[in-house]
């Protein structure tokens, strides 16, 4: 595959923070007195677990995606106590963004995740020195992200695109932004869609100008929709942005379309107020067949399943519209909107604000 050119210049904003920057709080070293940690030593891989443990962890995964940070962790609690490492660093992540901050509960998790070989938890412990604070850094290594380093770069360099991806979150956080692009670039090209959607994004956003320059819009577009076409909804959800920046409306709405399929919830609620108010506040709106009351059944499902503000919102302001033997109609068709697969998320990132 032809690699892109370079697009360092102009990103030393972007590449200084890995993802985006994080504030923490360091309210933890009385705090942190007397709670007794594992070593470093100890096996903390995840094992496989059984059936209502996966069922457990994929509630907990779901509520994760509709940003429901209190609720998702009793379901990912029962993963973490069965030793499954993914479940232990997201249940971090939650108490981190709960106390805006890096609290004990959260630094507990992170060090468990840690501990267990997850590299973002890794690089979550390397904020604000808190390994030296809580003393609680990896034994020899100086800090965990020569750890990280160590236990990614072979994997990298044996074509382990996952790796490729993380060594960019790991040497931005070393401060080699030029070496982080370097390794997003490998993998995007190696097939990895976070990476390509995430050098997209950086493609596009080079210039530090807002709108981006058409000129970059058109450059990004074929890493977003390289991971578009792996069904990676991220990907979709910019694609879609990025051809309504170029003026392509239609097919910025068959992106919508797959978006909705793939669980997108901003995505889904594009399709569902397309087909409910046609030609109202979105001018890349081009449904076969408009259909008030479809489009109704959508949001109000939506609004169901996840609460979603801006789906009741549109429901209160133009669902006035449909005439109360309508209504009807489509609250008997939301039931087929309901707890569709994949289930709707927001699709957050694993390593993001």
């Amino acid at each position: 595959m032809r690699r892109q050119e370079p697009v360092c210049s102009g990103l030393t904003k972007v590449l200084a923070m890995p993802r985006k920057k994080i504030l923490v709080f360091i309210l933890i070293v009385g705090l942190w007195a007397g709670t007794a940690q594992p070593n470093d030593g100890e096996d903390k891989t995840s094992l496989k677990l059984n059936a209502e443990q996966q069922q457990a962890k994929e509630e907990g995964m779901r509520l994760w995606g509709l940003h429901e940070w209190i609720d998702m962790q009793p379901p990912l609690e029962e993963a973490a106590g069965a030793g499954d490492v993914e479940a232990i660093y997201y249940l971090g992540e939650a108490n981190r963004l709960l106390d805006r901050g890096m609290s004990r509960e959260a630094i507990d998790w992170y060090h468990r995740a840690a501990q267990g070989g997850d590299p973002h938890a890794m690089l979550r412990l390397e904020h604000g020195m808190i390994c030296k604070l809580a003393d609680i850094c990896p034994e020899k290594y100086e800090a965990w992200v020569d750890k990280a380093l160590e236990q990614e770069l072979p994997k990298a360099e044996h074509g382990d695109p996952i790796a490729m991806s993380t060594l960019f979150d790991v040497y931005n956080m070393l401060g080699e932004p030029r070496t982080a692009l370097d390794w997003l670039e490998r993998a995007a090209e190696a097939g990895n869609p976070e990476a390509q959607d995430w050098l997209g994004t950086i493609t596009q956003e080079r210039s530090g100008e807002w709108p981006p320059q058409l000129k970059d819009v058109e450059a990004a577009e074929p890493w977003f929709r390289k991971a578009a076409e792996q069904g990676y909804a991220p990907a979709i959800y910019n694609l879609v942005g990025n051809l309504i920046r170029q003026e392509k409306m239609e097919a910025a709405w068959n992106w919508v379309v797959e978006g909705s399929e793939r669980g997108h919830i901003r995505k889904r609620i594009t399709y569902g107020f397309c087909h409910l108010a046609p030609g109202e506040l979105i001018d890349y709106c081009y449904p076969d067949e408009p259909d008030p009351v479809k489009g109704w059944a959508i949001l109000h499902a939506l609004y169901e399943e996840t609460r979603a503000s801006t789906a009741e919102s549109l429901l209160e302001r133009y669902g006035e519209r449909l005439s109360d033997e309508e209504i009807a109609e489509a609250e008997e068709l939301a039931e087929d909107w309901l707890n569709r697969e994949p289930p709707l998320s927001y699709f957050p990132p694993k390593y993001g604000l």
